[in-house]
């Protein structure tokens, strides 16, 4: 049995599609109740206490259920919004559609239906039933605090969605400008003189104060169209059966009354009274119970969030396939959205001129390589004029390329976490591959999702990730340029935002000093600047009794500069340890660090290793000197051992930029002097790309290196700057000596070019290639 009790609803409804039944029982389970306590109300039952009539109940109960589970079978039916589609059918085959026509043409009930599913099932739950957060959450797939999030975007979406129709439909021209700006009226987001212009149009108005009161109480506004709706008259005791089995239906959170303007306290009084008089009449004819309370004034949130403009969606809420594939981007936006000849798009809709329209990529950053782990980014840009609705990206991975999360039958399953900056992301496993889910995009901005992935050994080459992302109102579609590949170097980290890369290092194997020539060769002076022209030592600098080998290196960072991301990196000529110590600016102890990866290759002295370990989470006070000791190491000519910390760092001073680091262990020799190593994914605009280079056993004395990027050969920043020799035994940040011999840390500017490629060569020298961090500013 693959389906969990914890699932969403979205995720169930996903397996019953795949013809999983036992996932179909469990949504049973879970609404039965409530489906129950409206076929009780509509059958009369509880009043009547006839004889058979909780059978008749049992019968509408699993029709309803038998004839959502058929539609679903057909290829139709909800995707989310489960509960909705219940009542629906339950009503349906009772018989009872008593004033359904009349709400479905109101403002409230199209808006509502014009939502994507996902928030026509946080405000059923939320709004309409006043179900507790965590139940919500059971529901949604998620947390307390992101069922709590996704309610507030829904309600402020409703809001929006809302207005626009009222805009739409306005004939008065006195009115079309004080609504205009009634959203950002009840947000407080306007001047005093146009706050006062706005007010004194609604003390005139009834119309637009009625538009006012139904906005400010937008969840009031839902339980009182949407609940009747979808249950019938009789909601009013549904809500008291479903409070009786521990779903309250009291209260919301204090909104921000005291900043509110005062036309907008005004009317969520007015609300409030209206809808708790409606409620309690209702109830009293209806059931003939007790009324409920009314609520409180201020139970309703003033939401203060930034307007939402954009198309209306279709009123089936599902998005409308466009856009398509090309090399690699797709983007797409709804139909008719050019400019109308009254302000409205071509097809009528109100705002459509200011529709969003989404530019989706995939990529597999760095390269995808059989037997490890690699990292595909999906990436997506809002070039319309408007706001995007919540956006849902099917991310589709190939045969062979899998998630990391444990697996079941070859499907991955469970959360997925992202990698790098979430941007308000949540990703789970969907069938071959990730179902990712984001707020809105609003219009000129753009948001990048990471996924870890799995190459199998016998994934086939050249096959690619692709992704089709949907919002309200639009679909689009993309595929990878690059997929599985023989060759490169997979992905370690990435990540988007105003970023940058910068790498540190330093050696831990050294000359005697007491060796004639020994300090001239630290120095970078002389012809004996080699490992392999010394009987190499352990370095020991710290002054500690308790290392054996120690060296420092020092990270220039900006003041506002904060980590995203450090990686360790250290390497030998030696058997491995999987062990290193790591002493952080402003401590004065080191931390035993445990390698996450180990990868040994034969170097022409024997044995050699690289070794990797994440240390995010160690790092303190970022910038200063760090200290690293301990690895394992072996003394003798031609041997190396150093270290190297890569690290992303965020500048809100920098612009956007798109970030990369690719890792693996190369022996560059003999008849395999060059590599080549794909830099997928990454999209510059036109401005140079920073790397750092982690090699190691380069030669200060053996010119013949190269590394090239766009086709061009490239000058390395630090060292002796020759392009001819960038692997000279010099790394940035070291302190203590110029020279670190067989540890090459180096810098270089380059512009990526539109396939960007890094190769390394070497005609005379070994050298053991460990990682490259990559950051180039965006294309905009």
């Amino acid at each position: 049995m693959s389906v969990k009790t914890s699932q969403g609803d979205a995720e169930l409804l996903a397996a019953v599609r795949n013809g999983d039944v036992a996932a179909y029982r469990v949504l049973q389970q879970r609404h039965a109740p409530a489906a129950y306590a409206l076929a009780r109300l509509l059958l009369g039952a509880e009043s009547r206490g006839e004889s058979g009539a909780e059978s008749r109940v049992e019968g509408v109960v699993e029709e309803s259920f038998a004839a959502v589970h058929q539609v679903i079978d057909q290829g139709d039916g909800p995707e989310q919004a489960f509960r909705v589609h219940l009542l629906t059918a339950l009503r349906r085959t009772v018989g009872d559609t008593a004033g359904a026509a009349d709400l479905e043409g109101s403002p409230v009930a199209r808006a509502f239906s014009s939502m994507p599913e996902r928030w026509q099932l946080v405000l059923w739950h939320a709004e309409v039933e006043r179900a507790r957060p965590d139940d919500t959450g059971l529901l949604l797939g998620l947390t307390v605090n992101g069922a709590a999030a996704l309610a507030y975007r829904a309600r402020e979406g409703m809001r929006q969605a809302c207005l626009r129709i009222h805009l739409a439909e306005t004939t008065a021209p006195e009115c079309r400008p004080a609504l205009a700006r009634l959203g950002h009226h009840i947000r407080g987001g306007l001047t005093r003189e146009q706050s006062r212009i706005v007010d004194e149009h609604l003390e005139g108005c009834s119309g637009c104060r009625a538009v006012l009161t139904e906005l400010t109480g937008i969840g009031r506004s839902i339980r009182s169209v949407i609940g009747p709706l979808i249950v019938g008259p009789v909601f009013p005791a549904y809500l008291v059966a479903l409070g009786r089995m521990g779903v309250t239906t009291e209260g919301g959170l204090p909104g921000r009354w005291r900043r509110a303007p005062r036309s907008v306290r005004r009317a969520v009084v007015a609300g409030a009274v209206t809808t708790a008089v409606a409620m309690a009449a209702a109830l009293v004819l209806v059931s003939g119970s007790e009324p409920a309370p009314p609520p409180s004034a201020a139970s309703e949130p003033i939401v203060m969030a930034p307007a939402l403009p954009g198309v209306v969606p279709t009123p089936s809420g599902r998005p409308k396939a466009s856009g398509g594939e090309s090399g690699g981007a797709g983007a797409g936006e709804p139909a008719g959205t050019g400019p109308g000849p009254t302000g409205t798009g071509q097809d009528g809709r109100a705002g459509s001129w200011l529709a969003p329209r989404l530019v989706a990529r995939i990529d597999a950053l760095g390269a995808l390589i059989r037997s490890e782990a690699g990292i595909v980014a999906v990436r997506l840009r809002n070039a319309g004029r408007g706001q995007s609705e919540e956006v849902v990206a099917y991310v589709g991975l190939p045969r062979g390329v899998t998630l990391p999360s444990g697996s079941r039958g070859g499907h991955s399953v469970g959360a997925v976490t992202p990698v790098g900056t979430v941007d308000g992301w949540s990703c789970r496993a969907w069938r071959r591959g990730a179902r990712c889910v984001r707020g809105p995009l609003p219009a000129g901005r753009a948001t990048a999702v990471f996924l870890r992935v799995l190459v199998s050994d016998d994934a086939a080459y050249g096959a690619v990730p692709s992704v089709t992302v949907s919002t309200a109102g639009m679909r689009v579609t993309a595929r990878s340029r690059g997929g599985v590949r023989a060759e490169g170097a997979p992905a370690r980290f990435a990540t988007d935002g105003r970023v940058a890369v910068s790498a540190i290092g330093n050696t831990l194997l050294s000359c005697a000093p007491s060796e004639p020539g020994c300090e001239a060769a630290r120095s970078g002076q002389g012809s004996r600047r080699d490992n392999n022209s010394w009987e190499m030592r352990p370095l020991d600098r710290d002054g500690d009794p308790s290392t054996s080998s120690s060296s420092a290196a020092r990270l220039v960072l900006p003041a506002a500069g904060k980590v995203v991301w450090a990686g360790l990196y250290w390497s030998a000529s030696a058997p491995p340890s999987g062990r290193i110590k790591l002493k952080v600016p402003g401590e004065t102890k080191y931390r035993q660090v445990r390698a996450a990866r180990v990868v040994e290759r034969e170097l022409p002295v024997g044995r050699g290793y690289q070794a990797f370990a994440d240390v995010t989470r160690l790092l303190g006070r970022a910038r200063g000197t760090y200290w690293v000791a301990d690895a394992s190491t072996r003394p003798g000519v031609s041997r190396h051992a150093g270290w190297s910390l890569v690290i992303i760092v965020a500048d809100p001073r920098r612009p956007y930029s798109q970030t990369v680091v690719v890792d693996t262990a190369t022996v560059l020799e003999r008849g395999h002097r060059s590599m080549r190593i794909p830099l997928g994914g990454l999209t510059p605009a036109d401005a140079p790309a920073k790397v750092a280079l982690v090699t190691w056993e380069g030669d200060a004395g053996v010119v013949g290196d190269r590394v090239r990027l766009g086709g061009r050969t490239l000058r390395p920043a630090g060292g002796g700057r020759d392009p001819r020799n960038p692997f000279d035994g010099s790394a940035t940040g070291a302190r203590g000596a110029r020279a670190t011999f067989g540890t090459d840390v180096d810098r270089f500017r380059a512009r990526l070019g539109r396939a960007p490629v890094l190769e390394l060569g070497t005609h005379q020298d070994v050298l053991l290639f460990g990682a490259a961090a990559v950051s180039v500013r965006a294309a905009s």
